[in-house]
């Protein structure tokens, strides 16, 4: 299956490889079903955005540096102070508009309860950041409200990313560099943490080394961004594989996030600043850890101490409680000073059974949506060991924030277990169990009278226990896909019927077509012959998927046609139309172009490990704030044959 150009030709269309459109860490998972990120060319102003020499309270617009699905961000002139700040404006491309006097207005009534809900997080996350006072943290010098919108004035920062800075030093850092940047890194999350704020979100390229000095500013609270969801399934979600713990990936009855979620995504920056490139996604450890110690790789050993290799191992503990607890612990197994500027943090364990007594207590950042940045617009390469780049430009980073307090959707989330026996600290707990368990048995048989001669000592033994049953074959791809069906409400009646069950590569089009005994939103999913899984209707291009009752719906619509392009085999088509919305960000879906993607590894992890809970496709239905949620859907299965 490939694509053909649209009627307009301006857009290709490509299910079979999605174009990224991340703008900074290539390795980043952006899952954006909305309006992509884009960057003002220079002497322009795309509809929407504040003209130049616009003037906001004292503060005049010099430029525009770039535009996000939630905000813009200008670079802005202080008359009163006499010095360039960075301003984020609060403007959902996706839910707003401008009009003629500038005013920000929702699209419709119908968003307006969105936009109002997204404005009031705009307006909280910038009270937090202000309250926070570290060199290494963002400064929300001020904000207010004007014309429908919120702004936010922030210091307009120079330099490069960490990215960029490892991409310039192939050869590999020093040690010592690395450790002044944690120093000043694990420092200002303390601060945040002490407020029960997690950042949620650290990578490289959300790190900035400002240009003079090389400090390190912590950017981008974009992963802890609530999700603002309006009737096109408009939505933005963010998980770095490499960087993400799996805790971070959806709630789980015995994995919260708190401070050792930071730990795990700073000990993946210095993974990749000491060998060139992130560990294993965390999501795949769970079912097959691959992750092999910095500790033990005598090459790596000559460069670097026995310490910070050891310590980047310990942050990158699977399950929570095997990493450091707090940015004090990390800090004391780096053996960085605790100075005075960071507070003690106190050592909270996470939950190890059902219920987060704590999670509504903690306030957790969310939103900060960075923008593309002139110059720097373009995605970098992820560092590499064996590669050598040239220094890139500067970035020139303005901040700001959209959105955000309480935690991402997903609703609930399959119980993901720990490997036994892969990791070292539960061996060797093990083995002291063991250990112990042999000495009180030892103990026992000396203190007790030995059994007359004529007792038959095998009578007394209880039989072996029988062996454990043989592990499930994990579910196939077909199998997820077809599984969806298992959980469909009686009477909710979905049929799909391909207009050619069998297509000429390279001469038919797909095309189906969708009926619904009752109203709903249509979600297509397509296993293609290719084997690889997408989220196939809504995406990008067309995010209206709403069929009345008794109605059919034609697919694909005229803005995405599809045409055979291969290989020969079959593609395997699910329908799903629910009573409600759904989010299916529990499934590590992806969007890197047109059409979400579920990474075929994740699924199997999520797969292994559901028992006989619902199909991980199926996601989660998106229902009103204290109003019962009836999750009612129907599913139809079909399947096209390319030759």
């Amino acid at each position: 299956m490939t694509d053909s150009p649209p009627e307009d030709d301006r857009t290709r269309v490509m299910p079979k490889t999605p174009q990224p459109t991340t703008t900074g860490d290539t390795s980043a998972t952006v899952i954006t079903v909305g309006a992509p990120v884009t960057a003002p060319a220079t002497g322009t102003t795309e509809a929407g955005l504040l003209p130049v020499a616009s003037r906001l309270a004292e503060f005049e617009v010099t430029r525009v540096i770039g535009q996000g699905g939630f905000g813009v961000v200008y670079e802005a002139w202080d008359h009163t102070l006499e010095r360039v700040v960075a301003i984020k404006e609060y403007l959902p491309t996706s839910l707003s508009t401008r009009q003629q006097d500038g005013t920000v207005v929702p699209l419709s009534e119908r968003h307006r309860e969105t936009f109002d809900l997204g404005m009031r997080s705009f307006i909280n996350e910038a009270r937090l950041l202000a309250q926070f006072d570290h060199p290494s943290l963002l400064k929300v010098y001020r904000f207010w409200q004007e014309k429908g919108t919120t702004y936010m004035v922030m210091p307009f920062y120079r330099g490069e990313t960490l990215r960029e800075a490892l991409v310039a030093i192939p050869a590999g850092v020093d040690e010592a560099w690395l450790l002044r940047i944690m120093d000043g890194i694990t420092q200002a999350l303390a601060v945040m943490h002490n407020a029960h704020c997690y950042h949620r979100d650290i990578a490289p390229d959300n790190i900035i080394l400002l240009e003079g000095s090389g400090r390190p500013v912590v950017l981008d609270f974009g992963a802890a961004r609530r999700v603002i969801t309006d009737k096109t399934q408009a939505i933005t979600v963010i998980l770095k594989p490499g960087y993400a713990p799996i805790e971070q990936y959806a709630e789980m009855p015995d994995m919260s996030q708190g401070a050792w979620t930071d730990v795990y995504a700073l000990a993946a920056v210095m993974h990749v600043a000491v060998c060139g490139r992130a560990p294993p996604p965390s999501v795949a450890r769970l079912l097959s850890d691959s992750y092999v110690p910095l500790a033990g790789n005598e090459i790596l050993r000559e460069r670097y101490s026995t310490r910070l290799l050891e310590a980047i191992d310990a942050g990158l503990g699977v399950r929570p409680e095997q990493r450091p607890q707090s940015m004090g612990e990390l800090r004391d197994a780096l053996g960085l000073e605790v100075g005075h500027s960071i507070a003690p943090t106190p050592r909270t364990q996470p939950p190890r059974s059902a219920g987060t007594a704590n999670a509504d207590a903690a306030t957790v950042i969310a939103g900060v949506d960075k923008a593309t940045s002139k110059g720097a617009g373009k995605a970098q390469p992820a560092p590499d060991a064996g590669k050598g780049k040239g220094k890139g430009s500067k970035t020139v980073v303005a901040l700001a924030s959209i959105a955000v307090l309480a935690a991402a959707a997903g609703g609930g989330w399959w119980w993901l277990q720990g490997r036994a026996g892969s990791n070292e600290a539960d061996t060797g707990t093990r083995q002291a169990t063991t250990t112990t368990t042999r000495t009180t048995t030892t103990t026992t048989a000396t203190a007790t009278p030995a059994p007359p001669p004529d007792t038959k000592v095998a009578e007394t033994q209880p039989p072996p226990p029988p062996p454990p049953p043989p592990a499930p074959a994990p579910r196939t791809p077909t199998e997820s896909i077809q599984s969806l069906a298992a959980g469909a409400a009686p009477g909710f009646d979905v049929t799909a019927a391909p207009k050619k069950p069998e297509v000429a590569i390279g001469k038919d089009r797909l095309a189906f077509e969708v009926r619904s005994k009752r109203e709903g939103f249509v979600y297509v999913f397509l296993l293609s012959s290719g084997g690889e899984m997408f989220l196939l209707f809504p995406n990008l291009l067309d995010k209206y998927n709403k069929i009345t009752a008794g109605g059919a719906l034609s697919l694909p619509r005229a803005s995405w046609p599809m045409d055979a392009g291969g290989p020969a085999g079959t593609d395997q088509f699910a329908v799903l139309v629910s009573e409600h919305e759904r989010d299916f960000s529990a499934a590590g879906v992806q969007n890197d172009g047109v059409f979400p993607v579920f990474p075929l590894p994740v699924l199997a992890a999520l797969e292994a490990t559901r028992g006989t809970g619902p199909s991980p496709l199926l996601g989660k239905p998106v229902c009103a704030p204290n109003t019962p949620c009836n999750d009612a859907y129907g599913v139809a299965n079909f399947k096209i044959v390319e030759k």
